[in-house]
């Protein structure tokens, strides 16, 4: 089947999605999702929303999930031995030299992140994310690309498994002719047969399809197509758990092929919202408007009134002049209230943190409020986790292996863990549920008691993994605390030996006028040291 009429077949199941997502879009961010054009967009002007609270909310929400994911300073990621194969093949006191040469290559695969623009491409498809509910990347040899749900259909099976793909993409002629001019026909512009495949001239878009499919094999295979004929060089494999075709959803519903996104959850808010704040612009914009009205009785004239200045004294009543009042102070002051309770109900869904504002207001406060804000979203943590984290980092350390940039890492061996994500938000949980309980158990039970039943080597490394910190060369082994206190307690017996001994010169024994033998000990041992001394001179002439 031709990739252009599977794209037709697909674009059936799209229609109900991508509409949401268009209206989810021009509540939002208006540039974001636009209607699927067969042809080059008419570049319309966009409409602007009345209010800007969805676009602050999405872009702080993508904002955040970017820096969960991949975080800027940390690894994503950790590189371990199998417990299983610990025992076995390797013995436990080599996992520190194999922990340090893992984490070599991690701050290497980090590095290779970080030098690219992969954090831009993954911003942008999180915003998709959230306001549509569907994102695809494709991991090619130049970077990250984000497809909107304007530009591809996806196929299922009944487990969720990603079947097919199937992308459009609009493609200057002018590029395909000088790249690949065998790939397509000369088609005369409005040649009859070609209804169809109009392009006016070549620097109009070519439609380009992407036919991605998972065959009988585990393998993924796909091809481009032009004019329905396929493009030369265009084929490419990918193994099943390396694929660079990344599908994401932000919410899963069963039996579909596509997800919701958390602008749809909670349209009504942003639609009434929108409503709200349209009416009460408007509405401010006539109660602005300032217009006198002058009796058409009265003897004074709308000219006299319009001539003078501030401060100018003409003749004329009070009465004759009256100005214009829309008198809908009441009704705005209910319509602001409304939009108040709108806007704080849709920033809490978006994770904006709105901070209590009073005198007694502390930085434990605000930091629980963030950590109840961000475990809302563990679902969605653990639902990237699956589809976006895993595959991208067996894609990365796919293409490093292959390019020689890093050394080829046993599968059945080391195994990558995701510490990212809903791993963060449970190591957050980890190192409050710690802290306190070390508190409670010192305020009821006393640091003494505390001390003698609390491991403190273990609590540092509990607090330390709470906290996603590596305790390698960072916190003491027992072995080295037992060499310093050795070291400590030989140094206490010197120092005590040497106050003994002091002790000891102040006693009448060692008084040399009150002991002759000692007198002459000392003698002795003077003479000695001068020989010593004189040893090697030559002797003195008179």
């Amino acid at each position: 089947m031709k990739a252009r009429d599977r794209y037709t077949q697909l674009t059936r199941g799209r229609s109900q999605f991508l509409d949401t997502a268009v209206e989810c879009s021009r509540l939002t961010l208006p540039y974001l999702i636009q209607e699927d054009l067969s042809s080059r967009p008419t570049h319309q002007k966009l409409a602007t929303p009345w209010q800007s609270v969805g676009a602050k909310s999405v872009v702080n929400l993508a904002a955040k999930l970017m820096l969960a994911l991949i975080p800027p300073q940390t690894s994503f990621f950790k590189l371990q031995i199998r417990d299983d194969k610990l025992g076995e093949e390797f013995t436990p006191d080599i996992r520190s030299e194999l922990d340090l040469s893992f984490a070599k290559m991690e701050r290497m695969i980090m590095d290779h992140i970080n030098a690219s623009s992969d954090r831009v491409v993954v911003h942008q498809a999180l915003k998709h994310l959230i306001v549509s509910g569907n994102g695809l990347i494709f991991m090619g040899k130049d970077g990250l690309k984000n497809f909107p749900l304007s530009r591809y259909v996806v196929n299922r099976d009944g487990n969720g498994h990603v079947c097919e793909i199937v992308t459009k993409e609009l493609i200057s002629r002018r590029i395909l002719s000088e790249d690949l001019p065998e790939a397509l026909p000369m088609v005369t512009p409005n040649s009859p047969g070609d209804d169809g495949y109009k392009t006016g001239s070549d620097d109009q878009d070519v439609e380009v399809y992407t036919y991605v499919t998972y065959d009988k094999n585990g393998r993924w295979v796909w091809h481009q197509e032009a004019f329905d004929k396929i493009i030369p060089g265009s084929r490419s494999t990918a193994p099943k758990n390396a694929s660079p075709w990344l599908v994401l959803r932000f919410n899963t519903v069963d039996g579909e092929d596509y997800g919701r996104g958390r602008v749809e959850e909670f349209l009504g808010d942003i639609r009434s919202l929108e409503g709200l704040s349209q009416a009460v612009v408007e509405g401010s914009a006539a109660a602005a408007k300032v217009v006198f009205l002058v009796s058409p009785s009265s003897t004074t004239k709308p000219k006299t009134i319009a001539d003078a200045g501030n401060g100018a004294i003409v003749q004329g009543r009070p009465d004759d002049v009256g100005v214009v009042q829309v008198g809908k102070t009441a009704d705005f002051r209910t319509a602001a209230e409304q939009m108040q309770t709108l806007e704080r109900r849709i920033s809490d869904a978006f994770l904006v943190l709105q901070v209590r504002q009073s005198e007694r207001t502390t930085a434990e406060e605000v930091r629980l409020t963030q950590m109840e804000l961000e475990q809302q979203l563990g679902g969605l943590f653990s639902l990237l986790t699956v589809e976006f984290l895993i595959p991208y980092l067996d894609r990365t350390l796919h293409i490093l292996q292959r390019n020689k940039e890093i050394p080829k890492i046993p599968k059945d061996v080391v195994r990558p863990q995701i510490v990212a994500g809903v791993n963060a938000i449970g190591r957050g949980q980890d190192q409050q549920s710690l802290v306190q309980f070390a508190q409670t158990l010192a305020q009821t039970m006393g640091p003494e008691v505390m001390a003698k039943f609390l491991d403190p080597g273990e609590y540092v490394k509990r607090l330390a993994a709470a906290q996603g910190i590596d305790v390698l060369n960072l916190v003491k082994t027992p072995e080295t605390m037992a060499q310093e206190k050795q070291a400590q307690m030989q140094q206490m017996q010197q120092q005590e030996m040497l106050k003994q001994a002091g002790q000891f010169a102040g006693t009448p024994m060692m008084d040399p006028s009150k002991n002759p033998a000692m007198a002459e000990s000392l003698k002795q041992q003077f003479d000695q040291a001068q020989n010593g001394q004189n040893q090697g001179e030559p002797p003195k002439s008179d």
